[in-house]
């Protein structure tokens, strides 16, 4: 309980702090931290080995959100070299590392918005996402969650790796300020905007299971990911 209360005090100060801070645009968040991008990311290596870990070896076409410079693949395609892989991602730059890491693997990219890529149908054997979609709204997520079933083969699985909010107090904080500040800075809807509002790991759920998925297995990690295996 204390640990929580000091989490949430310390993230109030900060958003206080920053609250004259203007949201930057995804993409180019990214790509202004490009040089130290991985480095940064290894916080979560053993979240990334983990997914290597729970994918199914029947696994071959793989659809990654959010894929960046591919530090999820780096350690699925150390199990299983042969695996064929989609990556989307908005950022061009990121993309560009992707393919230079692994020009010798099954590697198509897409620099996309994901909420728009077509997913197909019956298509994929796994989706897989890592510290991605905490940047949007419940209601969007539910729309994309919708589509990655729809592209998910019968047997399939949605591994999704996410920061999670520790209760309800942090969720709520997260979204008003995130709606605030979208509407202080006059950003259009369309614009994607590099701020954190995760969902709590019921809520989380609840959006899966609501458009057909069944949770398989939730994993906590000491680096602070929590990964979920949801079903078709």
């Amino acid at each position: 309980m204390k640990s929580t209360e000091k989490y949430l005090h310390d993230l109030k100060q900060w958003l206080q702090n920053t609250s004259d801070s203007p949201l930057e645009e995804m993409s180019d968040f990214f790509t202004k931290r490009l040089d130290d991008y991985e480095e940064h990311m290894l916080i979560w290596e053993k979240s990334y080995q983990m997914f290597a870990e729970v994918l199914p070896l029947k696994c071959q076409k793989i659809l990654d959100l959010g894929c960046g410079t591919g530090l999820e693949l780096d350690q699925i395609w150390k199990k299983n070299p042969d695996i064929e892989v989609t990556g989307v991602d908005l950022c061009q730059s990121m993309l560009d590392i992707l393919l230079k890491k692994h020009s010798d693997k099954h590697l198509i990219i897409v620099c996309q918005d994901y909420f728009k890529y077509d997913f197909g149908y019956d298509k994929w054997d796994a989706v897989i996402s890592f510290e991605s979609l905490h940047h949007f709204l419940p209601e969007r997520k539910k729309e994309l969650y919708q589509k990655v079933y729809n592209g998910l083969k019968r047997g399939g699985v949605f591994v999704l790796g996410d920061y999670i909010a520790c209760c309800d107090e942090e969720e709520e904080l997260l979204r008003s300020v995130y709606l605030k500040r979208r509407e202080q800075f006059a950003i259009p809807d369309d614009c994607f905007v590099h701020f954190d509002i995760p969902l709590t790991l019921e809520h989380e759920r609840e959006l899966l299971q609501n458009v057909g998925f069944v949770i398989e297995k939730v994993l906590d990690n000491p680096d602070g990911a929590t990964i979920l295996i949801a079903g078709k």
